[in-house]
């Protein structure tokens, strides 16, 4: 292994109580010194030079293993019982804990709310263009149906009934044909607004 390569872990990752816990750990300290002057070991080759129970050593090395201390060695033996022997070394790595988390972390944290507000202002979308439509088809299927006699008579029933397609529900509620830009452009004020007041805790 002539590669060099840094581990990030930040101090709210699950993973740094890990690393604190091997560091304060004295059979993990024995385990580490041990393996930076035989570069290899199994479970047993450990517990017989630091004379310390088998389970003992597999309990740490299982520890130290999850921190990324240690790691397996791809070649391995056979016992002459026909069970298979493990081999130990140092990772070649660096491990560096970070205070915060980083810029790009607390970007990807913002991601899920602009993805949701792109969402749901395609979703406003896509129903106002069908909301246009059927407006638009209604309107036209009935002057249609309507002669030049009786159009000026009946064109007010006709904004009426054009006025309560837009919005059964309330006739007092003006249809404004840009609602899903507002709402794209309300979603990115709020996540901005959200995003500067709690930086520090993302």
């Amino acid at each position: 292994m002539n590669e060099e390569h840094f581990i990030l872990i930040s101090l709210e990752d699950s993973k740094s109580k890990i690393i604190a816990d091997v560091l304060n750990n004295k059979t993990c300290k024995k385990i580490i010194s041990y393996l930076t002057q035989t570069k290899e070991a199994s479970e047993k080759d450990l517990s017989d030079a630091l004379k310390l129970p088998i389970n003992t050593i597999e309990y740490n090395i299982k520890k130290l293993v999850e921190a990324g201390f240690v790691q397996k060695k791809q070649n391995f033996f056979w016992s002459k019982k026909g069970k298979k022997i493990l081999m130990y070394e140092l990772t070649n790595k660096f491990i560096v804990l970070s205070p915060k988390k980083s810029v790009s972390n607390k970007i990807k944290s913002i991601i899920p709310a602009f993805l949701f507000s792109v969402v749901g202002s395609f979703s406003i979308w896509v129903y106002e263009k069908i909301n246009n439509s059927k407006i638009s088809n209604n309107l036209i299927s009935q002057i249609t149906q309507d002669n030049s006699q009786v159009l000026w008579a009946k064109s007010e029933s006709i904004m009426t009934q054009t006025t309560s397609l837009i919005n059964p529900a309330s006739s007092n509620w003006v249809y404004n044909p840009h609602l899903w830009l507002y709402f794209f452009i309300g979603s990115l004020i709020a996540i901005i607004i959200i995003s500067v007041l709690n930086w520090r805790k993302l």
